[in-house]
């Protein structure tokens, strides 16, 4: 079963978690799908991941860019895999009928929306009555994440 990971932004933006969580991802040797709302989001995703960091580069891109077998990073609206990727990140809302796929699923949600918020406590019920491990993280007073129960 995936190891379904829900994680409540409450002191950051999702353009900030986002960058890191991925690095890690590729650290680990991992491949990583990022699923959007919108192609406008992904476009917003794609050029803020050109421009997070300068000191280094993390590797990605979208079907603009193409090649998506060779992309560590792909960044999508579809419910797709064609990178090959173990992670899976579901932003704005964005859901999946093939978190199966996955090792990891990491469920990005913004606390101060009440309606990420309702969405992400349903799909908390669904990934666990469908028997995925399901965990919660959230942002703690330093900025790392801190698991709840």
């Amino acid at each position: 079963m995936t190891d379904v990971r829900f994680y409540h932004l409450t002191r950051s933006r999702m353009e900030a978690v986002l960058p890191v969580m991925l690095e890690k991802t590729l650290e680990r040797g991992q491949r990583a799908v990022v699923m959007a709302g919108s192609d406008e989001r992904v476009e917003a995703i794609n050029g803020h991941l050109w421009t997070w960091n300068d000191r280094g580069f993390l590797p990605h891109g979208s079907e603009k860019d193409g090649f998506a077998e060779g992309q560590p990073v792909w960044l999508t609206t579809r419910d797709e895999n064609p990178n090959s990727a173990q992670v899976l990140f579901l932003t704005d809302g964005a859901t999946t009928e093939r978190v199966g796929e996955f090792e990891i699923c990491a469920v990005l949600f913004d606390g101060s929306d009440d309606a990420a918020v309702a969405s992400a406590r349903g799909l908390w019920r669904a990934y666990k009555d469908a028997g995925h491990e399901v965990t919660y993280w959230q942002q703690g007073e330093s900025g790392g994440w801190d698991q709840q129960t």
